[in-house]
């Protein structure tokens, strides 16, 4: 890529896999050159079509993970889609750790249970760790629970004399506190414990998911960590439960892809730039997460072939988010800064149809100021069309905030500025908020997050269509003109970011 600096260092398509075949191949139009077309043009049955397609791949693969075949398969679908609209599309082939965790937490009895991976617990990540599958009686070891008021107040685990009563053969439950993980499991271990679930202490900011590291020589049961509102249930409402605790895990280095079409008009130092992110967890279909905003993506893509924009336009959709953005930080990573320069601005479409939506709209201007790094100027400006986009159409919407989460987090990080819309994920939709968008208060945006549940049937139809119209009144808006952001009013003039609050 450092050798050509105005183009992506991208392999061919065909030499990746051959094209899936499908039916009802895309056909660009000609004539959609304004917000108003191209929204008649983009129509929820279009982006349905590619829904259905993701899910067919997901029943005939499992899943569509990175490193997986059904993303495989999810890359040679839009690869062809763009192919049948016009586009030249391309795949940018990059190497990433791939992790299949088959990892388990079980109650057995009474009232069989699984906890969720990754969402209710986690293997952990001790050196070495030990793979096993253990089932047997839960035996609490000098917890607190209910927790007490103060933080690190408990020291479960940390002294050989925490076990005394202990009996051998049982699962160990061991909570957050004074001393290290590695500590507390070597110490079950000595005492005869068969596995360990050590779990978050219970206060504010100390409930959810962490991996415990460290130094575990000698380490030979399994382990895993879990929330502080799963072992509660454990203790609290299922004492001397029966649970299986199971660590099994594969790492290796696999290939992902990331796929790119522009525009063939367009100022090609002027950049804007629009994506989505095409893998799915895995052992889910993804299809919410994130095959809403790959398919609003691509049918927007699909019906601006032809138009010719004043702006370059480069879509894009990004593998391997889901094992932490890796497409998109490899993408930005071997980008030369001259082309960085180039990126008028990058929008982002990840979740976009969830069940239990509401509007959200990334931060632009940080209002809320929980933004973990500084957003760039010009994200205010981007921010600002979306708000009218829904304003012009009577609909509520609302901020939320750049958490570092998806894709635009290796673009504001070098300063390149960014939006996008956002309908929800495992957090929970308050009263107010139903009152608002309509949906359920005091359950998940969307209940189905990161699960196998995460299906065709999991979407908010009517979100999706908004925001399907949203997204492509976005990028043809910016298509034709960025001076809002960074104040480049025609093709051929100068680039640069504009001072924030400068453009208006």
């Amino acid at each position: 890529m450092a050798q050509r600096p105005r183009r992506l260092a991208l392999l061919a398509v065909l030499t990746l896999v051959l094209p899936l075949a499908v039916t009802g191949q895309a056909l660009a139009d000609p004539d959609n050159n304004s917000p108003a077309k191209l929204t008649k043009a983009v129509t929820l049955d279009g982006v349905l079509r590619h829904l259905d397609a993701f899910q067919s791949i997901a029943d005939t693969h499992g899943d569509r993970a990175a490193g997986r075949p059904g993303y495989q398969a999810s890359v040679n679908y839009v690869v062809s889609q763009l192919s049948a609209a016009g586009y030249s599309p391309s795949v940018q082939e990059f190497d990433f750790p791939y992790v299949e965790d088959n990892s388990r937490l079980d109650r057995v009895a009474p009232v069989p249970r699984t906890f969720q991976r990754d969402n209710e617990f986690t293997r952990n990540g001790f050196t070495p760790t030990f793979e096993g599958d253990v089932t047997g009686v839960i035996q609490p070891v000098d917890v607190i629970v209910p927790p007490a008021p103060v933080p690190n107040t408990s020291s479960s685990g940390c002294e050989a004399a925490d076990f005394a009563g202990f009996a051998p053969g049982r699962v160990a439950m061991l909570q957050r506190g004074t001393c290290g993980f590695s500590v507390k499991a070597l110490n079950a271990q000595a005492a005869g414990a068969a596995a360990v679930i050590l779990f978050n202490e219970g206060q504010p900011g100390r409930t959810g998911l962490t991996t415990p590291i460290g130094d575990t020589p000698g380490l030979a049961i399994p382990v895993v960590f879990a929330t502080y509102a799963a072992a509660e249930e454990l203790i609290l409402l299922t004492p001397g439960a029966t649970v299986r605790v199971k660590v099994d895990f594969t790492e290796e280095t696999r290939k992902a892809w990331n796929v790119f079409a522009e525009s063939r008009d367009g100022n090609a130092n002027n950049v804007v730039m629009a994506g989505a992110h095409l893998d799915s967890v895995q052992d889910g279909p993804g299809i919410n997460d994130n095959g809403s905003g790959t398919a609003a993506l691509l049918e927007t893509a699909i019906h601006m072939k032809k138009v010719k924009t004043n702006a370059k336009v480069r879509f894009a959709w990004w593998g391997a988010e889901e094992e932490g953005l890796l497409g998109s930080e490899h993408y930005i990573a071997t980008l030369p800064q001259a082309d960085q320069d180039k990126i008028a601005l990058y929008l982002n479409f990840d979740m976009v149809g969830s069940p239990n939506h509401f509007f959200g709209i990334y931060d632009g201007d940080d209002s809320s100021g929980t933004a973990p790094v500084p957003i760039p100027p010009g994200s205010a400006q981007i921010e600002d069309v979306f708000e009218k986009f829904y304003a012009d159409r009577g609909l509520p919407s609302e901020d939320t905030d750049f958490s570092g989460r998806s894709d635009y987090g290796p673009f504001i990080a070098v300063n390149i500025p960014a939006g996008g819309l956002f309908t929800g994920a495992e957090d929970v939709k308050t009263a107010e908020q139903a009152a608002r968008y309509g949906g359920t208060a005091g359950i998940a945006f969307d209940p189905c997050y990161h699960q196998p549940c995460d299906t065709r049937s999991n979407l908010n139809l009517t979100a999706l269509d908004v925001n399907a119209d949203a997204i492509a009144t976005a990028v043809i808006t910016f298509a034709f003109d960025t001076s809002t952001v960074n104040g480049v009013r025609a093709p051929g003039k100068s680039h640069g970011r504009a001072p924030q609050g400068s453009a208006s």
